[in-house]
């Protein structure tokens, strides 16, 4: 006699799945998101059951009250950088952005630093180049930190010139993305080991340990040279910087920063490290007293996934909000949130002359199809959408007012204010402002405005898409 027979077993497998399915859709309720992100999980799971657990397993959790690292070893980091740091009165800041200020200051003890000298890239032979020439000119160490980095040309020109450093018995230490460069074997990574280079995978994929850890990647591009010399900004390591894409150019935005405001950068650096190999990186040699090297003040913002607050996504909101003349974004993924979307329709229609630029013609055919969708809701109130043609893109740039810019790893898309770690420099200078403003208008010479008229006479398929890739949004 057949005590337990298939049938049964099917029974009991239903009754379980569904019992699994009804007790994940309690928990993305009772954790008080975004209401419309709760509704499309709930209906996720429950019209797709088997792939909406899958995903979210993968995608869905919630690590809003959790912490990279604890309060009490963040304040061990952050004491070394906040010891060295200005009085906020010293620096006289601009009073029109007081209340930016005090907000970033707030959300991570990120303070307003003096004596900044930033130099701008716009295309990756510049970049590396600079790079290149402060990695020789290292003494002590050097601190890099890719979201990209691949296993081409460009990339073992710079895998290689950091191993002739560690052979000269420079510190080297070399924190990459598990996701981002996983087309790099791991043969690459234990090349520069073998050379005495510290390398480190942040957020490591693998199973049995693969959960949600695959949809919060650290996105942030820092390298910090003795302590003096810092990068950072939207470019990865990656031939495609070089050498672009099929449709042209890959546009993007990068640049140098000396003084300061690179103690930022190395705390930035020193708590992901932390994160990834739990080791202490709070020796003075890492934060040298620097002195001014030009005049820009600037706060170094980071974000992710875990904590209460989104701070960039907080401070390109009240930036927004703040703008009285202009506001110019360079994006390549044009996925606001509901806040930010409204901010910059507000600001068009009371107004400020508002311009977002995006490619034309993506490197993600489902992201570029569910930005479009957006733009008829941002041309209704007269913000002036730009299609960037001389190629991809992929520059992330805010300028306001010929008074702040605001640059680093963040897109304007959900993925960047929500779920990634990201860095983002928000600086308070005129001349810097005016550089990247005509940075701006350099590449509307390579771009094409949107005719509302002509944009409404889209397919009626094409349309049709746009929304059903839009519904996807809050998960991306």
């Amino acid at each position: 006699m057949e005590i337990f027979s298939a049938n049964n077993f099917i029974l009991v497998f239903q009754l379980l799945y569904v019992l699994t399915a009804i007790g994940v859709v309690i928990v993305v309720i009772s954790e008080n998101r975004n209401p419309l992100k709760t509704i499309a999980w709930v209906l996720v799971l429950l019209l797709l059951p088997l792939v909406g657990l899958i995903f979210y397993y993968f995608f869905g959790e919630d690590h809003r009250k959790q912490r990279l690292i604890s309060r009490k070893m963040h304040k061990k980091i952050n004491r070394k950088t906040l010891e060295r740091i200005e009085l906020l009165e010293t620096l006289n800041p601009p009073t029109e952005y007081k209340g930016l200020i005090n907000l970033l200051n707030k959300q991570k003890d990120t303070p307003l630093y003096g004596g900044n000298k930033i130099t701008f890239y716009t295309n990756g032979i510049d970049k590396f180049d600079a790079l290149f020439e402060e990695i020789r000119k290292a003494k002590k160490y050097i601190h890099l930190q890719y979201y990209i980095f691949m296993d081409d040309v460009i990339g073992n020109q710079v895998k290689s010139l950091l191993m002739e450093k560690a052979r000269e018995g420079v510190e080297v230490r070399v924190l990459y993305d598990d996701v981002g460069s996983w087309t790099a074997k791991r043969k690459f990574y234990k090349e520069m080991a073998k050379a005495g280079i510290q390398v480190t995978p942040f957020l490591k994929v693998a199973f049995p340990l693969l959960t949600s850890r695959v949809n919060y990647r650290n996105h942030r591009k820092v390298v910090v040279i003795d302590g003096e010399v810092g990068f950072m900004g939207g470019m990865n390591i990656a031939d495609r910087y070089i050498n672009g894409v099929n449709g042209g150019v890959w546009r993007d935005s990068h640049f140098k920063l000396e003084g300061k405001a690179v103690h930022a950068l190395q705390t930035s650096f020193i708590i992901d490290w932390y994160a990834s190999r739990s080791e202490f990186l709070v020796a003075n040699k890492y934060f040298p007293p620097l002195t001014a090297k030009g005049d820009n003040l600037m706060q170094i913002a980071t974000s992710g996934p875990v904590g209460e607050f989104k701070e960039i996504h907080q401070g390109i909101f009240q930036a927004i909000t703040n703008a009285k003349d202009y506001i110019y974004i360079q994006t390549p993924y044009l996925i606001p949130t509901d806040a930010i979307m409204l901010a910059i329709q507000t600001a068009a229609m009371s107004g400020v002359d508002v311009r977002i630029m995006i490619p034309k013609k993506s490197d993600t055919t489902f992201v570029n199809i569910a930005s479009q969708s957006f733009i008829k809701n941002f041309l209704d109130t007269k913000v002036k959408i730009y299609f960037f043609t001389g190629g991809f893109i992929h520059s992330k740039m805010i300028i306001i007012d010929d008074a702040l810019t605001i640059t680093g790893s963040a897109n304007m898309d959900v993925r960047s204010f929500e779920h990634n770690f990201e860095i983002d420099a928000f600086v308070y200078n005129n001349d810097t402002a005016l550089t990247a403003k005509n940075i701006f208008l350099d590449d509307m010479e390579s771009s094409e405005l949107v005719d509302p008229e002509e944009w409404d006479k889209r397919p009626r398929h094409r349309r049709f898409f746009e929304s059903i890739f839009r519904l996807f949004t809050p998960l991306l």
